[in-house]
């Protein structure tokens, strides 16, 4: 279920695998998307979630993603579910009953914590190129968040995201550290790079836990298995006293 989960400063970070859930090929087994297949399977494999990270399912907050730099503030009082969802990138808070989620499939799932506020952000090629993570921060940083950690999850790596030149000459003129090369010697991006060098320039430490999308066959990948893939989760929780 969970490739990656670790308790680090108060906060619960986590990022799923594709297995341990209800969905059926070629979706399966954990697929966190709403592309396709039952809804039925998809929130059963969002209750399996909320039992691991102990809450009750509508805890599990999301956003509609669209690939913009918009922020959405779960505040003490919200009820839950929300609804309709918000359109919005990434999530923060204070609130320590609620798991915040982040669904990608290529796309850099970020989960971020500090002084007592986290934030998860989904920062693709436009994510990065507008600064959706950037703007994760400075939400974070109005909650009161001094001293943050980020910790980068599973993405389409530099070495494999292959992009036209024009592409890659119009995002590394904003983000220079996203400038890469396939492994095969043609035009790519490094989204972690880019996000990297974007929050050194905001001081915040990061925690590498990336793994390659499109060379792993235990995690969703839409470029490797198309519109068929299933969605993967970055989910972040503040630990309760």
């Amino acid at each position: 279920m969970f490739g990656y989960d670790e308790i680090l400063s108060a906060a619960r970070v986590a990022f799923t695998d594709r297995f341990g859930g209800a969905s059926q090929p070629p979706y399966g087994e954990l697929n966190l998307g709403g592309l396709g297949e039952d809804p039925d399977r998809i929130g059963e494999n969002y209750r399996r979630i909320a039992d691991a990270f102990e809450v009750r399912p509508e805890a599990i907050v999301r956003v509609s993603q669209v690939h913009g730099r918009d922020v959405h503030v779960v505040m003490p009082g919200d009820q839950l579910p929300l609804a309709p969802q918000p359109k919005a990138d990434a999530l923060v808070t204070t609130r320590t009953d609620v798991v915040l989620a982040v669904r990608a499939a290529d796309c850099l799932p970020v989960l971020l914590f500090g002084d007592g506020v986290i934030g998860a952000a989904h920062s693709g090629r436009k994510g990065m190129y507008v600064g959706v993570v950037p703007a994760t921060v400075e939400a974070m940083q109005e909650l009161g968040a001094t001293d943050i950690t980020a910790v980068l999850g599973p993405y389409a790596c530099g070495k494999c995201y292959e992009v036209p030149a024009e592409m890659r000459a119009e995002v590394a003129e904003r983000v220079p550290a996203s400038y890469s090369e396939t492994s095969w010697g043609t035009p790519a991006l490094d989204v972690a790079a880019g996000v990297k060098s974007q929050l050194a320039e905001l001081g915040v430490e990061v925690i590498d836990a990336t793994r390659c999308t499109i060379e792993s066959d235990d995690l969703y990948s839409y470029r490797r298995e198309g519109p068929e893939s299933g969605r993967m989760a970055g989910l972040v929780k503040l630990a309760t006293p």
